[in-house]
This record gives C-alpha cells, sequence and structure tokens, in this order.
C-alpha cells in the first residue's frame, strides 16, 4: 500500500509549548481514499523535536509494510535522509562531522524503528508557501501546541536545544 504522510511540528518559544500535526492519505484496496489526521501537545520541547514527533507519529500508526513518501518544511528531517547525515551520525556514535553529540539522539533512533518496516521516502516543501496540507499540519500541530492537553516530552533535555 503507498500512504502520503505530511508533517509540521510548532514551539512556542524553542524551548517552549509544542506541538506536531500529521495528516495520514492512502487509497484502500477498495478504491476508498482515507485521510487519518494527528496531533499532539507537549508543554515544553523544541521545534526540530516536534518535526521528528509528527514523522514518528504518523509512521507508528501503520499496521503493516507500506510504501510511504513524507512531506515536509522540515530541512533537518529531509537532510537527514535526504543527504544521508543519519548514515554518518550511526556510524560516528551518534555524532555529527565536527564530533559533537547528535541533538535530539532519542527520537532519530525512535524514527529510524518506525520507518524499519517501510519504504520511506522525503520530500522537502516550503513551510508557510500555501501548499494545502503543509497549511493544515501547521493548523493542527500550532492548535496542539496552544490548546492542549499538553503532555511532557519525556525525552526532551536541555542539551536538545538548538
Amino acid at each position: 500500500m503507498k500512504v502520503t504522510i505530511y508533517t509540521d511540528g510548532a514551539s512556542r518559544g524553542n524551548p517552549g509549548r509544542g506541538g506536531y500535526g500529521a495528516v495520514l492519505r492512502y487509497t484502500a484496496p477498495s478504491g476508498t481514499e482515507h485521510t487519518l489526521e494527528l496531533s499532539r501537545g507537549y508543554a515544553r520541547t523544541t521545534n526540530n523535536r516536534m518535526e521528528l514527533m509528527g514523522v514518528i507519529a504518523a509512521l507508528e500508526r501503520l499496521n503493516r509494510p507500506c510504501e510511504v513518501e513524507v512531506h515536509s518544511d522540515s530541512q533537518y528531517v529531509v537532510n537527514a535522509f535526504n543527504k544521508h547525515w543519519v548514515d554518518g551520525w550511526k556510524k560516528r556514535g551518534w555524532k555529527t562531522a565536527a564530533k559533537k553529540p547528535v541533538k535530539n539522539p532519542d527520537l532519530w533512533k525512535r524514527l529510524l524503528a518506525a520507518m524499519e518496516p517501510h519504504r520511506v521516502t522525503y520530500v522537502w516543501v516550503r513551510g508557510h508557501a500555501g501548499h494545502a496540507m503543509n497549511e493544515r499540519c501547521d493548523e493542527l500541530a500550532t492548535s496542539a501546541a496552544d490548546n492542549g492537553p499538553l503532555i511532557d516530552d519525556t525525552g526532551f533535555t536541555d542539551a536538545d536545544i538548538e
């Protein structure tokens, strides 16, 4: 099955209240089109963590191996795969090319695990440029950050601040 995922993350302050939004779209074998929207708010987090969580939450909802195309306005997320940054981080023991610890390693590892059963490609979209699905994900993410309920981002540490 082919699934198209659109995601966005938001934070009010960095760190601050945050949220993610994701929209999953797929066509069932019957030919019926389906859309699922996901969002969640966090009490204290960063924008990059929310960008990652949007993708993670969407992939973790899939219950069988799929061909997945992820659309994100986060160059942090998209470039990590399209420019193979994550491969280098893993080889260097989760260190950057500058030998500094990678930020958000808990979420990168969780994302890699969520990707494992799927064939995933990443597509960058310009944020706030009128792309309907990106705008919807932004609405979901900001609404979750602003209106809650807010949960703890248990993996967040001050080392994750961009």
